[in-house]
């Protein structure tokens, strides 16, 4: 991954944007696409939509969620201790111990999610599964005046930050999905470049985690007739995952192609033979249900939609340590790019014998 592109990840995985709060996100897209993109627009939902020949007589829409999992504000007590209501699928153990911050008007204001040490802990409560509700954030105040900077309903993540490992890999919260909208974006840089006949559309979506909810009003706008969602997927190359049910897929196999009722076979057909004639390396996962990402909602915009899903994959998913390998978005952005380069006005993807 070239210095500029690695500085774009870094951006987006670093600026906070839970379901609902996902401006900055969107500003970050905006100063890294302006220069590459024909339109670029915004919905009132807030979806932000990067376009490269609008009047193209076919449309193809990639979808790269920008909202990730977190948490906000629900009420402050006498002591100045904050208690939240989650925002998306959180597994409530993996907040305990965590450094988390608070995206306050006036700026981040930083805190710590615990509980009791150990030694306090009583045989029951050693056993005990910890729910969200009996957990709060510290920010070190005396009393509920020290925490006047905080509002009712302010977003709370993670505390942010991109941390490079061995062997091109990397973790940070909220890959799920940021490497989504560096793929989708990225696929449109290098669209530019080498000149496409369809109408593109690049759509850094919103509210995903809470219900599908931005693909749903975008695609609507959009009205494509192919629609290919990024998201992660479950890496199962580590312990306690069961390949059977999930799959073989591994940091840097390459993108995963998913297969199912939820793909338009054409699609999928055409993007594993582009995977083949360029030597792109790729994995594939079998889905058999409706997807519970962007694909569902373009799947069945309108009248239909050819839909399909590459997948990042993605090891830890909905925690603070999401991991990931460059070289498989990298690669991602270019097979979506050579696949867009496929299309034309003559391409047909209703399904067949």
């Amino acid at each position: 991954m070239e210095k500029q592109q690695l500085a774009f990840l870094k951006s987006l995985v670093e600026t906070p944007g839970v379901s609902g709060y996902e401006q900055a996100v969107q500003q970050v897209v905006r100063q890294y696409a302006e220069s590459f993109c024909d339109t670029m627009t915004t919905d009132l939902h807030g979806n932000l939509i990067l376009c490269k020949n609008p009047d193209a007589p076919v449309r193809v829409m990639l979808a790269g969620h920008a909202d990730q999992i977190g948490l906000i504000v629900s009420h402050i007590n006498d002591d100045g201790f904050i208690y939240t209501q989650t925002v998306g699928g959180w597994d409530p153990q993996q907040l305990i111990g965590q450094r988390m911050t608070i995206w306050s008007e006036t700026g981040p204001v930083d805190g710590v999610i615990a509980r009791k040490p150990i030694h306090l802990l009583d045989d029951a409560e050693r056993k005990k599964v910890v729910k969200t509700k009996d957990l709060w954030i510290d920010i070190g105040a005396n009393s509920k005046e020290d925490a006047a900077m905080i509002q009712i309903g302010d977003q709370v993540t993670f505390a942010l930050g991109f941390q490079e490992l061995i062997n091109g890999r990397a973790n940070s919260p909220a890959m799920d999905n940021r490497t989504g909208v560096w793929v989708v974006v990225e696929a449109l840089r290098r669209c530019a470049e080498a000149g496409i006949e369809c109408g593109l559309y690049a759509v850094a979506t919103v509210q995903e985690e809470i219900g599908l909810r931005g693909a749903k009003t975008a695609a609507h706008a959009v009205a494509p007739h192919i629609g290919i969602a990024v998201d992660v997927t479950h890496a199962t190359d580590c312990p306690t995952i069961d390949k059977h049910q999930n799959g073989d897929i591994r940091l840097g196999g390459g993108p995963v192609i998913v297969r199912g009722p939820n793909i338009n076979p054409e699609v999928n057909a055409r993007l594993k033979g582009i995977a083949k004639s360029n030597d792109i390396p790729v994995q594939h996962k079998a889905l058999g249900r409706a997807a519970f990402n962007d694909s569902n909602a373009l799947q069945v915009t309108r009248d239909g939609v050819a839909a399909g899903i590459l997948a990042i994959p993605n090891r830890y998913m909905h925690s603070a340590v999401e991991t990931i390998e460059l070289s498989d978005l990298d690669h991602a952005a270019t097979l979506l790019a050579k696949f867009i380069q496929s299309v034309t006005d003559q391409s047909d993807f209703v399904p067949t014998v």
